[in-house]
């Protein structure tokens, strides 16, 4: 924890469980039962490096976004094609969730893998519904896609409780309110004693 606390859990999958419930609760952010668990698998899988990274001559890598979609489009089957999406969305909800702050400054920032994420959800579920038995998941996908930014926002809740505060944490805050409006940002911005001007976010859109 960023206060230098440690948790003693049971299992990753508790803690995320646990984080992701009290993140959710505090964003006022309401999950069906089968979503929350679907991501708590999603957060508990890629901890492990080897389940996050693919494996290449050259090491861990973790392939662009644009190319996980172009796969995802050229797959050959619908099987692929549908796993290919779900790669692409699990991978940005998670690097938007916990990797806000480490896009500063990059030509991708996490405006783009909210966006990314949200339509490779989307499609999941347009194509998960019209399967026979596809309904139960493809309401999960649904609400991942509808509430990706707010899911993000409580990712990063988990994920700024066991960072260190950091002195570029204000102007990143605001950065992130600009680009994505998240309400997370807006009410921290608060807290600290600044309200975000709606104009700013309208010029930066146009």
């Amino acid at each position: 924890m960023s206060d230098g606390t440690v948790l003693q859990v049971a299992s990753l999958e508790e803690f995320f469980r646990d984080a992701l419930h009290g993140a959710a609760a505090k964003q006022q952010l309401a999950l069906d039962g089968h979503t929350e668990h679907y991501v708590v698998n999603v957060l508990t899988s890629f901890s492990r490096a080897e389940a996050f990274f693919e494996q290449t001559p050259a090491g861990p890598r973790l392939k662009p976004l644009a190319l996980m979609l172009a796969e995802a489009l050229g797959a050959r089957t619908l099987a692929e094609r549908q796993h290919a999406l779900q790669r692409l969305g699990d991978v940005s909800l998670f690097m938007a969730g916990f990797f806000a702050h480490g896009f500063a400054r990059k030509l991708v920032d996490v405006d783009y893998h909210i966006a990314m994420g949200g339509r490779a959800y989307g499609s999941l579920a347009d194509s998960a519904r019209a399967a026979p038995r596809g309904r139960t998941i493809g309401a999960v996908f649904h609400e991942l896609a509808v509430k990706f930014r707010e899911l993000v926002d409580a990712l990063n809740e988990i994920a700024d409780a066991a960072r260190p505060p950091c002195h570029d944490d204000l102007l990143r805050l605001y950065e992130l309110w600009i680009k994505t409006g998240s309400e997370r940002a807006a009410g921290r911005l608060r807290a600290l004693g600044l309200e975000p001007a709606a104009a700013a976010r309208v010029r930066w859109s146009h």
